[in-house]
């Protein structure tokens, strides 16, 4: 499935779990047809595409971005999420879940 595609599937399920969601971020890949989908079908919700400023090359820190690689380079910590070793999505999604807890589970004990 086209990764915009797939999101499209991924907003049906989300709108019944985070009803109280209202803006979420993506890469340029996701521009297009899709901040009009979700804003006729996700009503509450708004797609906001984050752009790579025009003229500048090389590397540098987009808005938001690091949000996402900050939580991957976390995933990449556990080894069964490492890579994809698993036959079963919801396999995988269980790890992810798994992860996530025990990441929050270790930072309220710091408190």
């Amino acid at each position: 499935i086209q990764d915009r595609d797939g999101a499209k599937l991924v907003f049906k399920k989300a709108k019944q779990w985070f009803t109280r969601l209202q803006l979420v971020f993506a890469d340029q890949g996701y521009a297009g047809k899709l901040v009009w989908w979700v804003n006729r079908y996700c009503r509450k919700w708004k797609l906001e595409i984050v752009k790579r400023l025009t003229g500048v090359s090389g590397f540098y820190v987009l808005p938001r971005r690091w949000v996402v690689e900050r939580t991957f380079a976390w995933f990449n910590r556990y080894r069964r999420l490492s890579k994809d070793y698993e036959f079963d999505t919801d396999t995988s999604e269980t790890m992810i879940y798994l992860a996530m807890i025990h990441l929050m589970v270790r930072r309220l004990d710091k408190q």
